[in-house]
């Protein structure tokens, strides 16, 4: 692309930022919509949040994207929030508005988008949550409000496994979230479950590890859904296949939190011949041809 005085910017916020795939997905979905626009990523440090968000507004950047560890840290700094984002307590998208950013968190919209492309539904689905860190909080308000039918909330501390299941038990009217500890999980009466792993565990370069060892339990999980992209097939995601399950990995839902965030700055619809596109421009760049 040429860039000029008319070159409108976006980027990313985060510390690290050095191995994202943001780019790949923002500056080839403008050269495919012919918008003049460029997107780069910027170390943020935690003591110079407040002052990048402030100097980003005034450089005029249209908006940015926003990655740990500032997910939540960034919400005091915004002139307004999306009503998803303020009850997921986490924004990974700002639009710039005149007074400020206002934030959104396209994460979920992304990962149910992405879930979709796959055939996987949540309404009536009894659904393993691994894990008990904000992306397992945030994913347990998309099943809740998406109509699952229970939802487990699984970790190794039940401590901050009671207090999501309680948290998003008052959000959404009629959910049902019950807390428990992994070792737990071998006393559950049903036999079809949807697994969401929400935790690090298993993210390169520590490829060997698994936050739910082999077992019986694998035996349960129709779909496992790894919130992981790094490496492409967790060793989570090999267990499932290896007990008939279908998997599906995080890869998508980066895709999709990026093109819902590029829609935003643009007011644009991206299709999915598109997405489709920029996905294997992703896989190209992670080294994946299949």
């Amino acid at each position: 692309m040429k860039i000029n005085g008319k070159t409108t910017t976006c980027g990313l916020i985060g510390n690290p930022v050095e191995h994202t795939l943001s780019p790949v997905i923002h500056n080839n979905l403008a050269k495919m919509l012919g918008d003049n626009l460029v997107y780069v990523p910027f170390l943020v440090e935690n003591e110079a949040l407040e002052d990048a968000v402030k100097g980003g507004h005034a450089l005029h950047i249209r908006g940015m994207n926003v990655t740990v560890p500032h997910k939540s840290a960034v919400i005091p700094h915004l002139c307004a929030i999306d009503s998803l984002a303020e009850k997921i307590g986490a924004v990974n998208t700002l639009v710039y508005q005149k007074d400020g950013y206002k934030g959104y968190n396209t994460d979920m919209s992304g990962l149910l988008r992405a879930m979709k492309t796959e055939g996987i539904r949540i309404k009536d689905e009894n659904v393993l949550l691994l894990g008990a860190g904000g992306a397992a909080r945030a994913v347990a308000y998309l099943c809740a409000a998406e109509g699952a039918k229970k939802i487990y909330i699984c970790n190794r501390t039940l401590q901050k496994a009671e207090e999501i299941a309680a948290e998003i038990g008052e959000q959404v009217e009629g959910a049902s979230l019950v807390a428990l500890k992994y070792e737990e999980m071998e006393e559950l009466t049903e036999t079809s479950f949807l697994a969401i792993q929400c935790t690090s565990v298993g993210l390169h370069p520590n490829v060997s590890d698994v936050v739910l060892a082999d077992g019986p339990v694998y035996d349960k999980i129709h779909t496992g859904v790894d919130l992981i992209y790094r490496p492409y097939e967790t060793q989570f995601m090999k267990h499932v296949k290896a007990h008939g399950g279908k998997t599906m990995n995080g890869l998508k839902m980066l895709l999709y939190q990026g093109i819902i965030a590029y829609e935003l700055w643009n007011d644009c619809t991206v299709s999915e011949t598109q997405a489709d596109s920029i996905l294997q421009m992703m896989k190209e760049e992670m080294g994946i041809y299949e």
